[in-house]
Parts: structure tokens; C-alpha cells; sequence
């Protein structure tokens, strides 16, 4: 991987026929924002990386290549999703290239290793995925805006499904790391049974033996497994092939069944439930805008959760440039105009809670066959209507 930053104007292919918004006098006389777009096109968030720049690349589109009907110019690198690469990536950006706006890191220990340097240099970090909840909690940030997800409600949605269908002992497995350990603890917090072995896997890890005959004899009704990307896609397999599907029923998250993965998988996904903030198929204007757009540029298939998120957080730092009239430099009118919201989210209703982390629906999912015979995911009811995050109680910041 390369080391140095690469200054793009992302994906130009896919921006030069959106419809451009009117501009004001002092919009189109206002320079080019800057914003830093560290991604993970490598490593093992890869697939999610991949994801996000597709989402990224509709919204790009739509807005005519501009951010509220101002020049954008992009700083992308591949952070490979560690941690100190990406810290000396983000160095560059705000030394050398003075970005105004930051997104990108799919992993919570790269968003952890990351958020430093931009609030120490007053740069707003809109999230386009990591939501650890260290930044949820004790270090919230008012330069941090978790425009995705608190890590904890999410796998707190999971938990409660668990404890709603009756399960009275569940296993558990995921990747040790940060983004990792917040879906264990998260699940605990609201399931309600009994919490069988807990299974801490290497980052990256695609080969599940030990970790499946550990599971096979402590006998669980259900597994809860967080291991996204090529993590989970080889998990699964090995799961179905050894048999365990026929016993244990499994539970996860959208990291670990969305759009991304079941192509991978194909039928052995059939029948996993798993929670999410947002699915492709949630009835409003703007998701189906999004999800047409998005089938459109991606030879017909469905976006995934990192794509949503992608489009999301582009769509409301267009709608923070536009009510600033382009003039991003004024730091405590942006961090006011970004936490307003002002844009319609693929969401529905969408706002921020004091810890600058969406109070949002949880919906329950079920990958199955649709009517066309094609496997995905469909939602089947809502966990957590309007939910904030636990941890949220520990961040001193005031709305």
C-alpha cells in the first residue's frame, strides 16, 4: 500500500452528469472545500472500504460534484485499516493539504487512533461508519459525529432480539478489537439469558476450525457473531458446513449479513436474522432515491448498510457547506450547521442526540428470497424506536 495521500477528485466519472444545484453569487465565488477521505481499500475492512466509496460516488453524483454548490476537493488514501497508518495519513491531510472536513475509516481502532489530531486541529470527523463507543461515552467529542451508529446500540438492538425470541443460552464470537469488544459487551447489556462462551478471534481471521468444535460442545441455542467483511463470509460457510446450522440458530448484526456479504455466501445465509439501522428496502423518498441511483451505477444489485452510511454523511456535509454559504472556515457555525441535519437521510427522521450520535430505529431483518427468487435481506420488524445509546449517560457534552 501506498503510504502517500492520494489528491483525486473522487470518482470524476460519476459526477459529471448530476443535476447541479443553483448557486449563489457567493457560493460559486467561494473556494474549493477540502475534505480528507480515508478509507480502508485494503486490509480486512476492504469490503466495507469498497462499499463506501460506491455510496460516496451516488451522492457525488447527485450533487453535481460539488458540496452545497461548492467546489470539492477530495484528499482519498487507503488506510489498510491500521490504525498507524491511517494516524500518519491524517497528519498529512491537515498539515500539508489544511482539510476542512474529515470521513472515511470503516474500523473503530483506526476512528480511535484518528479523532486526536483532527480535534486537537478543530477539523469536524463526520462518520461514515466506526462508531466506538468510547466517543459515544467518557470521549465524546464536539468535533466527532457519529453519523452512522453507536456501536452499542447496535449490538444492544441484537441482544434484546435475543432476549425477545426466548433464547435462554447464547454463545458469542468476535474479532479482538475495539469495534469487536463493543459488540460482546453491547449484546450483554440487554440480553437477558445466559451468556455461554465468548470467543475472541484474531483481526482478519478466515479460518474458524478451533473456534467451531469450542462452540459444537458447549451446546448454545443461538450464536451471536460479529465478524464483518471476508471474516464473516468464510465464518459462515465453515458454520453451515460443519453442520452447526441444524442446532444452533444465528444471530448477528448488519456488519455481518448485509448486501456486501450475501452474494459471497449465497444460500447458506437463509434464515440469519440480524438487527440494522438502515436496510436498502425501508420505505421513504430519499432511500429510494438513493437505492435506484445506486442499482443504476452498480449493474443492478443492492447497497449495503456501508453504502447508506457513505451517501448519508456526503449528503449532510453538502446540506452544513450550503448553510454556510461555502464558509467552512467559521468552526463554530459549521459544528452548528452539521448538527442541525438539514438533509434528508436514507433514514427517515433523522437527529442527534447530545453525544452528536443519532437517536434512530433499529429494525429486525431476515435474509431470505424475494419475489424474484433473489436472496436479501428483508426488514421484519423494529427493535428500538428513537433509541440512544448507553453509553451516552457518560459524555459531558450538552446538546
Amino acid at each position: 500500500m501506498s503510504q502517500a495521500s492520494i489528491r483525486t477528485a473522487l470518482l470524476a466519472i460519476a459526477v459529471v452528469t448530476g443535476a447541479t444545484p443553483s448557486l449563489s453569487q457567493a457560493q460559486a465565488q467561494a473556494p474549493a472545500v477540502k475534505v480528507g477521505l480515508a478509507m480502508d481499500l485494503s486490509g480486512p475492512f476492504a469490503v466495507g472500504g469498497a462499499e463506501a466509496k460506491a455510496g460516496f460516488a451516488v451522492a457525488m453524483k447527485q450533487l453535481g460534484g460539488k458540496l452545497g454548490g461548492v467546489p470539492v476537493e477530495f484528499i482519498e488514501a487507503d488506510t489498510a485499516g491500521n490504525p498507524e497508518t491511517a494516524r500518519q495519513v491524517v497528519d498529512r491531510m491537515l498539515l500539508r493539504d489544511k482539510i476542512d472536513l474529515f470521513t472515511g475509516p470503516v474500523g473503530s481502532s483506526v476512528a480511535l487512533a484518528v479523532g486526536p489530531p483532527l480535534f486537537a486541529a478543530k477539523v469536524p470527523y463526520l462518520s461514515s461508519n466506526a462508531g466506538p463507543s468510547d466517543y459515544s461515552g467518557a470521549r465524546c467529542n464536539p468535533y466527532f459525529f457519529g453519523a452512522s451508529y453507536p456501536n452499542d446500540a447496535y449490538y444492544e438492538s441484537a441482544g434484546k432480539f435475543a432476549s425477545d425470541k426466548g433464547f435462554k443460552k447464547v454463545a458469542m464470537i468476535a474479532p479482538s478489537y475495539p469495534g469487536g469488544k463493543d459488540a460482546i459487551n453491547g449484546f450483554k447489556h440487554t440480553f437477558k439469558g445466559t451468556v455461554g462462551d465468548e470467543l475472541y478471534t484474531k483481526l482478519g481471521q478466515l479460518d474458524y476450525s478451533a473456534e467451531l468444535a469450542q462452540i459444537r460442545a458447549s451446546k448454545p441455542e443461538a450464536l451471536y457473531f460479529f465478524l464483518p467483511g471476508a471474516m464473516g463470509v468464510s465464518f459462515i460457510k465453515q458454520f453451515v458446513a460443519a453442520g452447526l446450522s441444524k442446532d444452533v440458530a444465528l444471530i448477528s448484526t448488519a456488519f455481518s449479513a448485509d448486501e456486501d456479504m450475501i452474494p459471497a455466501v449465497g444460500e447458506p445465509m437463509l434464515g440469519l436474522f440480524n438487527t440494522a439501522h438502515w436496510s436498502f428496502d425501508l420505505d421513504n423518498p430519499a432511500n429510494q432515491r438513493f437505492v435506484v441511483a445506486f442499482r443504476q451505477q452498480n449493474n443492478g444489485r443492492n447497497p449495503s448498510f456501508y453504502a447508506g452510511q457513505a451517501y448519508d454523511v456526503l449528503m449532510a456535509m453538502d446540506a452544513a457547506v450550503r448553510d454556510l454559504g461555502g464558509k467552512v472556515a467559521d468552526k463554530p457555525a459549521l459544528l452548528k450547521a452539521i448538527k442541525a441535519a438539514n438533509y434528508k437521510s436514507v433514514r427517515g427522521d433523522f437527529r442527534y442526540g447530545p453525544n452528536n450520535f443519532p437517536i434512530q430505529n433499529y429494525y429486525l431483518r431476515v435474509i431470505a428470497k424475494d419475489a424474484n427468487g433473489r436472496i436479501a435481506n428483508k426488514v421484519i420488524g423494529t427493535v428500538f424506536q428513537n433509541y440512544q445509546d448507553s453509553s451516552a449517560v457518560k459524555c459531558a457534552m450538552k446538546s
